[in-house]
């Protein structure tokens, strides 16, 4: 329940819906967005990397302390920039607090489960909760930021977004962290760092999975920080972007929510998902309606977290307690320096020809998703939640 309160008012983000209006107003172009993008891009992976071996060595609650710490001086610094270098450097800390956040959280959770259950059954509907009270956060904090920068400024949206920052940071000292890491001697660093990129990249079980859950993430991030510029160019209101976003971010609630109720191990359900990510991919590049693009990235959304976690469950399954943030973020890391040359080729294509044509990359990377699900599906060995057992 701790971690539950944390995940819920860090996600209480005001200044997100209109994050795009605001770098507008001090500067950003759809190139300056890509440059943006890509910075913090390049920034995450090596941070990422560190984050997980010192979560696996030290402790997941503190590398959660960090994150929380790291997103309330992002978003101070955001809310007092006044132009582009300055904004830059406040989304080099947002990144940051990325790495800190991502794969240690998923760890965390898995591993509660582990030591409260016996086993990894329950892991996707935990997993699921934290994802959907995240979006509850980010849904209402999506309606209410439209609404305060359209009565004030969008800056306000920064500056009202501190306070929950500080009461994640306390619900999180509340939670009490489990120790299935700790319960085997520990190695010396060299060897734990041996051990980790051999689990990531020797394993052959572990490469569809690592692929899968790139693609995803790279979509998914793609998502958060493109999917605005159809709003720009289909010629949105104002008051569009904040029930836009809502979609985005309850995309990420209801995909928590429904992730193990697909049943991605049956091809058929595969095949669907992958047929329907094509479809919202080919609506993004043709289509002229605000309803209909609204509707593909709320969808394709959707798709992409129940597959990141799908393919998240079956990783955490097959590593050891130990390395287990290591890993994830290891397999985070490489979708940051995937996301680093798409970032930059996206935010560069829109501003010379347009979202439309931009949107073949997208497309390209959606097709990319489809066929690593379809791989996990065909070359699956184990059934999620039966190889981790504590009994």
């Amino acid at each position: 329940m701790p971690l539950q309160l944390m995940a819920f008012v860090q996600a209480v983000a005001f200044w997100v819906p209109v994050e795009k209006l605001f770098m507008t107003e001090i500067g950003f172009d759809a190139a300056t967005i890509g440059v943006m993008a890509a910075a913090y891009a390049a920034l995450v992976p090596a941070a990422e990397i560190v984050s997980g071996v010192l979560a696996d060595r030290w402790s997941r609650r503190g590398v959660l302390a960090l994150a929380g710490i790291a997103l309330l001086i992002a978003v101070l610094v955001g809310a007092l920039s006044q132009n582009v270098i300055t904004y830059i450097a406040a989304a080099l800390i947002l990144g940051l607090y990325f790495a800190l956040y991502s794969g240690t959280v998923e760890a965390i959770v898995y591993d509660t489960v582990l030591e409260e259950t016996g086993t990894s059954t329950a892991y996707e509907r935990e997993i699921g909760r934290i994802r959907l009270v995240e979006s509850i956060g980010l849904v209402l904090s999506a309606l209410a930021g439209g609404w305060i920068a359209a009565a004030t400024s969008t800056r306000l949206t920064y500056f009202l977004t501190l306070p929950p920052v500080v009461l994640s940071l306390v619900a999180l000292a509340w939670f009490r962290e489990p120790r299935l890491h700790e319960t085997s001697e520990r190695s010396p660093l060299r060897e734990h760092l041996r051990v980790t990129v051999r689990a990531i990249v020797h394993r052959g079980r572990l490469i569809p999975i690592a692929a899968a859950s790139v693609t995803a993430a790279v979509i998914l991030q793609a998502m958060y920080e493109f999917g605005p510029l159809w709003l720009i160019e289909l010629s949105a209101p104002a008051a569009y972007y904040g029930p836009f976003w809502a979609g985005i971010v309850g995309a990420l609630g209801v995909g928590g929510l429904l992730a193990g109720r697909l049943h991605l191990e049956r091809r058929l359900s595969v095949a669907t998902v992958a047929a329907v990510m094509g479809g919202c991919g080919a609506v993004l590049l043709t289509s002229r309606s605000l309803a209909a693009v609204t509707v593909a990235v709320v969808v394709l959304t959707f798709l992409v977290v129940v597959v990141g976690i799908h393919v998240s469950h079956l990783m955490h399954d097959a590593v050891s307690s130990t390395i287990r943030t290591g890993v994830a973020s290891g397999i985070s890391a490489v979708s940051w320096i995937v996301f680093l040359p798409f970032a930059l080729g996206f935010g560069a294509m829109t501003k010379q020809t347009g979202v439309h044509t931009a949107g073949w990359l997208l497309a390209a990377l959606v097709v990319l998703a489809a066929a690593a699900l379809l791989w996990v599906a065909l070359s699956r060995r184990i059934s999620p939640g039966t190889e981790p057992s504590l009994r």
